[in-house]
């Protein structure tokens, strides 16, 4: 029992998904372009070996015990005043500490 493989993008559509890629087209406009999923589309570049992924910017936590800090500064206060803040939300600390 053999299985038809189904062809979802013909060659002429693939060259013309990696020139659009390689020219500075957005993943995006390519799959709206041709009808396909963007997930598709990714798929398709990745098989080709053209597509680069993208990278997460990488941002500086900031952790609860520096948004305590900030706050006993801010208040004026001696950091060890402020140790049961610890249990509190990073989301309530930053509004305290007005970040």
């Amino acid at each position: 029992m053999t299985t038809e493989k189904t062809v979802t993008y013909t060659a002429e559509q693939t060259a013309q998904a990696v020139e659009a890629y390689k020219a500075g087209v957005t993943v995006e406009a390519i799959a709206e372009a041709m009808g396909k999923s963007v997930r598709s589309v990714i798929a398709k570049l990745s098989r080709e070996k053209v597509y680069v992924a993208k990278v997460a910017a990488k941002g500086t936590r900031v952790t609860k015990a520096a948004l305590i800090s900030a706050i006993a500064v801010k208040f004026g206060v001696e950091g060890e005043a402020l140790e049961s803040l610890e249990k509190a939300t990073k989301e309530a600390l930053e509004i305290l500490a007005g970040v």
